[in-house]
């Protein structure tokens, strides 16, 4: 017979006792709170900016600029929860409890790094760089996804402890 899934109860919690004081001890652990939604806001306004101008061919400039602000923020929160994650866990990257959502990042930040090179180099036209530009933010909206799961499995695991 196939083993069943793990309840809550019995799934490992996703921080240690030692990594929750940590977190919590942590300054980088408000920086990773405070740039995450403004990230999500920059990807939100970019979204609509790329959009736009792929729908109409109006809005080139700040379309461009708007992708360039959300890799900025992008490199920032990625470089800062690096850290957040050496402090915590004791290592740059790629901690265990965070793994997958680490590995997923490289493609994001791939992505967005593959856009400004072929911006840089002329690559590709106007609605090629829209067109990964698109592709880099479904990988990043895939990748919010992972990080806002693992948020509230670490609010359900506190609330087991409870």
């Amino acid at each position: 017979m196939p083993a069943s899934r793990p309840k809550l109860s019995q799934r490992q919690p996703l921080y240690t006792a030692a990594e929750r004081a940590r977190r919590d001890a942590t300054k980088w652990t408000l920086v990773q709170g405070i740039l995450a939604p403004i990230q999500f806001l920059a990807f939100a306004i970019s979204l609509v900016l790329v959009l736009r101008y792929m729908l109409t061919g109006e809005g080139y400039m700040a379309a461009t600029v708007s992708i360039l602000v959300k890799t900025g923020l992008l490199f920032l929160i990625m470089v800062t929860g690096a850290i957040w994650e050496k402090v915590v866990f004791g290592q740059y990257l790629l901690a265990p409890a965070f793994f997958w959502e680490d590995v997923f990042s490289f493609a994001v930040i791939g992505l967005h790094s593959a856009y400004i090179i072929a911006l840089w180099t002329g690559a590709l036209s106007p609605m090629g760089l829209m067109a990964l530009a698109l592709a880099a933010y479904l990988t990043y909206a895939i990748n919010a996804g992972q990080f806002i799961r693992k948020l509230r499995l670490a609010r359900l695991d506190q609330a087991v402890r409870a």
